[in-house]
């Protein structure tokens, strides 16, 4: 299983950018997808969670902000980013629990800077 994650970039403040992450491989369910961050200096931190229920949680820095999404046909995670803030400048990664095992996909840089 690989995860390839696309749609970092440069962005100014209040702008949005859309993350993708999309697992390839033998895959039949997926638990749980999620998008973390770790900004320079600082731990990593989780962004936001979805289930394969549905069930959405967030940070509270995000809340409101973001939305995470999902398509399970795809096998595919989103991460909609809208009012960005210079403080969510990070590398975010995706990551998905498939059949009791981590995975993570390649970090894609998000600068919010004017």
């Amino acid at each position: 299983v690989q995860l390839q994650a696309s749609g970092g970039g440069l962005v100014q403040p209040g702008g949005s950018l859309r993350l993708s992450c999309a697992a390839s491989g033998n895959i039949f369910s997926i638990n749980v997808m999620a998008w973390y961050r770790q900004a320079p200096g600082k731990q990593r931190e989780s962004v936001a969670t979805i289930t394969s229920s549905g069930t959405t949680n967030y940070v509270d820095s995000v809340k409101g902000r973001f939305t995470i999404s999902s398509d399970t046909a795809k096998k595919t995670v989103y991460l909609q980013m809208d009012s960005l803030k210079p403080e969510d400048t990070a590398v975010y990664s995706c990551y998905m629990h498939i059949w009791g095992i981590n995975y993570w996909g390649k970090g894609t840089l998000v600068t919010v800077s004017s």
